[in-house]
Order: structure tokens, then C-alpha cells, then sequence
């Protein structure tokens, strides 16, 4: 079992000798500062030399991070496994890494990618859904959801602090066009708030993929205000501006190519709409870029390793706007569905 197959199994096998050994596996990753490091599979069996050298890395501050699903799935995961077991050292580590969340919280609300990084890694990252992970573990331990309920009532009321400090950044980050909200960018800027460019092929840019999480996270606020509202559908009006129809992705065998593979864009008038990974500010124009940094226009004109190595167009948003909003709309802005014909 894989360490993401381990999130996807059911509340009885976290009560079970395996979940109970990978717990513990998770306890040796932690990180003296609370965090994890990511991309690390940590259902794998571990041996003495392995736990050795875990025990000398945990002074690696530098590694811990919330990118790639890092620590807030840890914490998830211990939460299910001290449900179902009761064991108090997987709700010892949980709360350790609940306190380096809240210490690397911004005071304008967001997260960095990685705390103790430097550049693109200080910046507010949405990129891959980090933040709104982060928000969405944090807002259920706020509500006393299980399997987090057994966090004290002094440290709820600071995560459920630091939940409206995280809604309020995502709101002044929504990127205003012309007097409109619009979207949101994959990093903001740690003091301006900003759009922010990461990696040389990650421009500043409109997000068709992080501003669906971001849009599916503030749905789940019970009794919006009026300013989450209006951020909502601001954004489900972006996306359907922004929707591309008439093409379609294909990956198709090709063994001219190094990998033996290539992403092609074709047309297709029955395909269903997609929608961009980076849009143009300011003129919604789908863009795409390679390690050069130069920005392209078409998908063919990047590099092959680029062009096959990353997920340049997505469909998050169509179940978005065809079944999350109208639900939404109908029980918190009756009368307003931006999208009514």
C-alpha cells in the first residue's frame, strides 16, 4: 500500500495492525518543527538504518512545507488512526503539527510554501490546493468535526481565528480586472498580495485549476457574508467567460519523442469544455510557457518535456459550475445565480 492509498481507506482499517504501523511511520517523519517533508511514501516498511536516519533529519527545518499535500495529510491521516485507536501519540504528533500551522500563518492570513524557503517558496501558495488544504483541515477542527474533535477548546478558538484570517487573505488576493473580481493566481506575494510568478514556466497568471479549490473551499462556509458571496460569483462568472470548447487534449503515443509519448490540443466540437492552467491578466488569454520563461500562446510551441510534464489545461470547473454552484446558489444566493440564462 502506497502512502496516498492510505488515505483513501475506510475508518475500520484505521483501527487495523497496518494503519497502526504507518501511523508510527508517520511520527518518525515529523519534523522537529511539527511539519513533514512531502513526496515521501510513507507506508513504505521501514528499516533500522531507515529509522536512524530519520531520527538525524528531523532538525531539517527547511524540509517541512505544505506543498504536494505535506503535513496537513499527515495530520489527517494520524487524526483517523487516534479515532479509531485511541493512542495518544498520534493526537500528540497531530497537535504538534496544528501548532506549526499556526505559527507559519501570515498576518495577513496566508501560508508560504515552505516556511523556512526563500524566494517563490515565501510566497502565498495556492499552487496545488496547499493553502486550501490547509484551510479545509483547520476549518473542521474549528467546527469539532470528527476525527478532529478531540483538539482542545483553547486551541479550536485559534485555529477558527486563523480559518477567517485565511479567508479574508483569499479575498483580497482575488485578482480585480477593470473594477471586477475575477480569479485567482497559483502564488500571491507574501506582502503585497500581489499575483507572483514561481518556477520560470509558472508566470504571474489567472488560474483555471487553483481558483476551482479556492472557489469549492469558500462554498463551504455556512452563512457567507456578503463579501464571500460576491468573491463566488465573481469567480463562477470568470469561468464561464473563461471556458474553452471546441478542443480536446490528447495524449497520444509518439516514438519520434524521447518519452515515446506526445500532448496534443485537436478539434473536437462534442468536447467537453476545459479550461486553461494560465490565463492572460487582463485579456483571459490562455497561455503556456517552458523552462525559458518566454510566454506561448500555443501548447505545440513549448518543449516537449514541458509540454508533456506538466497539466496545462484542466476540467475542475465544470462540475464547479454545473452541480457545486447551482447547490450553493440555491441555498445562499437565491435570486443571484450569475449564471442564469
Amino acid at each position: 500500500m502506497t502512502w496516498k492509498e492510505c488515505l483513501r481507506q475506510s475508518a475500520a482499517w484505521c483501527g487495523s495492525a497496518e494503519a497502526v504501523r504507518i501511523a508510527d511511520n508517520v511520527l518518525l517523519y515529523q519534523l522537529d518543527s511539527g511539519a513533514w517533508a512531502k513526496n515521501v511514501d510513507m507506508a513504505r516498511p521501514l528499516t533500522a538504518p531507515d529509522k536512524t536516519a530519520l531520527a538525524a533529519q528531523k532538525k531539517q527545518t527547511k524540509d517541512g512545507t505544505i506543498d504536494n499535500g505535506a503535513t496537513y495529510t499527515q495530520m489527517a491521516f494520524l487524526a483517523r488512526v487516534h479515532r479509531a485507536t485511541g493512542e495518544g501519540r498520534f493526537r500528540e504528533a497531530f497537535l504538534r503539527g496544528l501548532n506549526f500551522l499556526l505559527a507559519t500563518q501570515y498576518e495577513n492570513g496566508g501560508w508560504p510554501q515552505f516556511p523556512s524557503g526563500s524566494g517563490y517558496h515565501r510566497h502565498i501558495t495556492f499552487n496545488d490546493d496547499a493553502m486550501v488544504g490547509v484551510l479545509r483541515l483547520l476549518r473542521d477542527i474549528a467546527r469539532t468535526n470528527e476525527p478532529c474533535a478531540f483538539v482542545d477548546a483553547p486551541r479550536r478558538a485559534r485555529v477558527g481565528k486563523a480559518v477567517e484570517h485565511g479567508i479574508a487573505c483569499i479575498l483580497q488576493c482575488q485578482v480585480m480586472v477593470d473594477g471586477q473580481r475575477t480569479a485567482w493566481c497559483a502564488q500571491h506575494d507574501e506582502r503585497t498580495l500581489a499575483p507572483a510568478p514561481a518556477r520560470s514556466y509558472e508566470l504571474v497568471s489567472l488560474s483555471g485549476s487553483e481558483s476551482a479549490g479556492i472557489v469549492r473551499f469558500l462554498m463551504g462556509e455556512e452563512n457567507p457574508s456578503p463579501e464571500i458571496i460576491e468573491a463566488i460569483q465573481s469567480a463562477v462568472k470568470w469561468f464561464d467567460r473563461a471556458k474553452l470548447t471546441g478542443i480536446r487534449q490528447v495524449n497520444k503515443a509518439d516514438p519520434s519523442q524521447p518519452n515515446g509519448r506526445d500532448k496534443v490540443i485537436v478539434a473536437d466540437p462534442s468536447a467537453p469544455p476545459l479550461w486553461a492552467r494560465f490565463y492572460e491578466i487582463g485579456t483571459n488569454r490562455p497561455f503556456f510557457c517552458g523552462r525559458d520563461g518566454v510566454k506561448k500562446y500555443r501548447l505545440a510551441e513549448i518543449e516537449h518535456e514541458r509540454r508533456t510534464g506538466y497539466a496545462w489545461y484542466t476540467q475542475a470547473p465544470a462540475a464547479l459550475l454545473a452541480q457545486d454552484y447551482p447547490a450553493w446558489q440555491n441555498r445562499w444566493a437565491r435570486g443571484r445565480n450569475v449564471l442564469a440564462p
